[in-house]
């Protein structure tokens, strides 16, 4: 892709966005491994029950970037993490986080983070997150952008419960 001086936007995600998002996952699934386990159906997988909110990115008019807000889910492991005086009605879960690999270099990640955190924060929610720990890309953006590390722990995902170890973190 041709770079562009072009300045990436963030906006709240729509229904309409949903056919964006998932060909975007598709890409991300088939450069990155994730998800690691491709949904039945993504647009579902994307839209999640528990969701407090979800953004996009665009970048030149495209659709290039998700995310999403949602209270914890049974099986969450970092909310438990984030230590003692914290109610768990308190946490938020960032997830469904995905950058084209088209559009990276430009940032979006990093603004999908911080539109979520400023979301949490008007709703005094503290946020948590869990990402496969062989994802060393994000792992450094997290780390880049100052979230505490919490703990590595193995989560059983998917069919037959696949373990897959992942790191918690937690906005500072």
């Amino acid at each position: 892709m041709t770079h562009t001086n072009s300045c990436p936007t963030v906006r709240p995600r729509t229904a309409h966005d949903l056919d964006g998002c998932v060909r975007a996952l598709a890409a991300v699934h088939a450069r990155d491994g994730y998800p690691v386990n491709w949904p039945e159906h993504p647009a579902a997988w994307l839209d999640q029950p528990s969701l407090l909110g979800a953004w996009v990115a665009e970048l030149d008019g495209r659709l290039v970037g998700h995310v999403t807000l949602a209270r914890p889910a049974a099986g969450d492991a970092a909310p438990a993490l984030v230590g003692a005086g914290v109610d768990f009605r308190d946490v938020a879960v960032l997830g469904r986080l995905f950058v084209d690999p088209a559009a990276r270099g430009h940032g979006i990640g990093a603004l999908l983070m911080a539109r979520v955190a400023d979301e949490a924060r008007e709703r005094g929610l503290r946020t948590v997150l869990e990402v496969v720990a062989k994802d060393t890309a994000a792992v450094a953006l997290y780390e880049r952008l100052g979230w505490e590390f919490l703990d590595t722990v193995e989560q059983r995902w998917g069919p037959g419960g696949r373990a897959v170890s992942v790191r918690c973190y937690a906005t500072p």
